[in-house]
């Protein structure tokens, strides 16, 4: 297949699946190279910026999904009916990015780092779609631990986590020296 048809027949498949789709995947049902892949998907997602359209195709991490530009997300909304979600509290962002930047975490890690307990907090990131279980540390009592999602890419517009703001540098004595010091600080200061 030439390039032009692969990316017609990419965007089919990706249009049909509604969800995000390995790399992998693609090169496997294509019977192609991995770096062919992400050269067609690269050539698709230009056409996409380049044409006047509601749609447009984003990576995230090692996979790729089409999705609708935020500008129309007001008339999805309405057309959907869908109710604005809550945001997330303080607690679940400053959990989220301890998570975020550290991950795989234990529960205990991140109520270390945090300083309380974080049971519900982590219960609702699940339930939300934006921390999953990644497995079990090989710990007495295998501790589950945690991860983001692709969904939590999607959500803060990363196409993976090296996209993340990077963390503070290590500052001088009494000074804060590292995210989890500072989101524990953030917490006592409300």
């Amino acid at each position: 297949m030439t390039t032009k048809e692969l990316m017609k027949a990419f965007e089919a498949v990706l249009f049909a699946s509604g969800e995000p789709l390995n790399i992998d995947r693609f090169a496997q049902v294509f019977e192609i190279t991995p770096s062919k892949t992400i050269a067609v998907m690269d050539e698709l997602m230009k056409k996409y910026d380049d044409t006047d359209s509601g749609i447009k195709l984003v990576r995230l991490d090692n996979a790729y999904q089409l999705t609708t530009k935020s500008e129309y997300s007001e008339y999805i909304k309405k057309a959907f009916d869908i109710k604005r979600k809550t945001p997330l509290s303080p607690a679940a962002l400053e959990v989220l990015a301890v998570v975020a930047y550290n991950q795989p975490v234990t529960k205990s890690f991140i109520e270390q780092v945090r300083g309380v307990d974080c049971s519900s907090v982590v219960t609702t990131l699940i339930e939300k779609g934006l921390v999953e279980e990644r497995g079990r540390l090989e710990l007495p009592g295998k501790p589950l631990l945690y991860g983001t999602t692709k969904n939590f890419l999607r959500c803060f517009g990363v196409s993976d986590l090296s996209e993340l703001p990077p963390l503070p540098k290590t500052q001088q004595e009494g000074e804060v020296s590292d995210v989890g010091e500072q989101l524990s600080m953030d917490a006592d200061n409300e």
